[in-house]
């Protein structure tokens, strides 16, 4: 059962309140700790979608939110767009995040909920194809890949058994693991509990973590260690959606929005250290030549072309 929600969002933005002396908003109830340098009132025109393949632990209603009149417009006008938000970000001095930031509606232990397996694509086969002609594209052959809060699937393309160096994947479900036919190596490893990585430095030269960004706990950790493990000028590929487990979603997730969502993950990267400017890509399969997008009105109920599939990456300095 879904229904439409919307945070009330903070009069100022992040920026605007420091300068003014006032603290950031961290209500779970209201729009996030900060805003990317985006008009306030701006919302992405991508809704965002909550999913579970456990129902014990599904909300009774799943947590949609939708964009204002202005906003759809804006979207309909390709006035904001996905590569925008990084593209000139302003970020605080300081780490900008609470510990408040990062609860979640489910703090059991995570071995729990991820103890069965779900050989499941949680992306659709749109998305899914994108990102795999992402990589082909992108990743150099010869690699050695990391696939960080890795499962069954990496979706990276099926030549990549023969062409790639090295492949490792860290997750958490070892069943999960070992039916992942792409991968020469696994590791069960929880990164909320232990964010240390069992490699040596400079192992990698690309490190890839599909749609799990979001449930990071400990991400400023995460991406250090992944900027560790990296050789220099390795990149490190996340790749986004907007679908969430959202009782294992952190909060600050669940309170922003999609273009909010890049600004965040692009922070992650900037507050890690070691890392070039990251940049945003919008790879969603509407975007392809020849496709036009849903209406703005569709997009708000959730009728747009397929699953969104965004990337975030930078390289190591």
């Amino acid at each position: 059962r879904r229904i439409l929600s919307s945070p009330k969002a903070s009069s100022l933005s992040w920026h605007a309140r420091l300068s003014k002396g006032l603290s950031p908003r961290r209500d779970f109830r209201e729009a996030a700790a900060f805003a990317p340098p985006l008009p306030t009132h701006v919302r992405s025109p991508l809704p965002s979608r909550a999913i579970s393949a456990n129902p014990s632990l599904q909300p009774s209603a799943t947590r949609r939110f939708y964009t204002t009149p202005t906003s759809v417009r804006m979207a309909a006008e390709r006035q904001i767009t996905v590569e925008d938000v990084l593209a000139s970000p302003k970020w605080p001095d300081k780490w900008p995040f609470s510990p408040s930031d990062f609860k979640r509606m489910d703090e059991s232990d995570d071995e729990i909920f991820y103890d069965t397996p779900r050989l499941v694509y949680h992306i659709d086969e749109g998305a899914v194809a994108a990102l795999t002609e992402y990589y082909a594209k992108e990743i150099k052959p010869k690699s050695d890949l990391l696939d960080i809060c890795s499962s069954w699937v990496s979706h990276y393309p099926a030549d990549f058994t023969s062409t790639m160096g090295r492949r490792v994947g860290l997750g958490m479900n070892g069943a999960e693991l070992k039916e992942n036919k792409q991968l020469t190596e696994t590791v069960v490893q929880n990164l909320n509990l232990n964010s240390k990585m069992p490699f040596e430095d400079n192992s990698f030269d690309v490190v890839t973590c599909v749609v799990s960004v979001d449930y990071l706990i400990k991400p400023l950790e995460v991406f250090k260690e992944v900027q560790r493990v990296l050789r220099p000028g390795g990149k490190f590929i996340v790749s986004q959606s907007n679908r969430c487990f959202a009782t294992k979603a952190i909060q600050i997730w669940l309170n922003t929005n999609d273009l909010e969502h890049v600004f965040i993950i692009g922070s992650y990267f900037h507050y890690a250290g070691g890392f070039k400017p990251p940049v945003a890509i919008d790879i969603s399969p509407s975007k392809k030549e020849g496709k036009k997008d849903a209406s703005p009105i569709a997009a708000l109920f959730g009728a747009a072309m397929g699953d969104p599939m965004i990337i975030i990456q930078s390289e190591k300095a």
